[in-house]
């Protein structure tokens, strides 16, 4: 059974890797799920605090990852009406089927809160909507870094003890 557990963990791991990148996946949770999974191994000792710190992260970040395109475009000047467009336009881009709906979502949605509801001029319409891409890709990186030390602590836990699986 502990190497069904070890299987499952790590596809949960791998998928939240994965899902960082793609925002259909919920990443960090899936990847804090494999790290749970893995304690449920006789090898593998449960580590509460390990499990509540990573909790913790995988939820802030989760928070973070909505908060931070939004804070972008505000940080490059955005309205009230670019910070909405930016939140509309990742829900309508993350359920409309085009390529990349994720990323173009939330510009497209700033750049028209600003040009449709602030009236702005284009230039600062699409500065705004700027701000919005550049926080979309700083909440990818940051929920990339720490899928990625998830998947570390993962390996350095099954390492450890890879000699109780066999």
């Amino acid at each position: 059974m502990d190497y069904i557990w070890l299987i499952l963990s790590l596809i949960c791991i791998i998928t939240g890797v994965l899902g960082s990148l793609l925002p259909i996946l919920p990443g960090l949770p899936i990847s804090w799920l494999g790290l749970l999974i893995l304690t449920l191994t006789k090898p593998i000792e449960t580590d509460l605090l390990l499990l509540s710190v990573t909790g913790i992260i995988a939820i802030g970040v989760g928070l973070l990852d909505y908060w931070i395109p939004a804070k972008g475009t505000k940080a490059f000047g955005g309205s009230k009406f670019g910070v909405w467009g930016t939140n509309i336009g990742l829900v309508v881009g993350l359920i409309v089927p085009i390529p990349f709906g994720f990323i173009w979502g939330p510009f497209v949605g700033a750049f028209l809160g600003e040009w449709w509801f602030a009236a702005r001029k284009g230039h600062d319409a699409m500065w705004a909507a700027t701000g919005s891409f550049v926080g979309f890709l700083t909440s990818t990186f940051l929920k990339l870094v720490v899928s990625i030390v998830f998947l570390g602590i993962f390996i350095s836990l099954v390492w450890r003890n890879i000699s109780l699986f066999f």
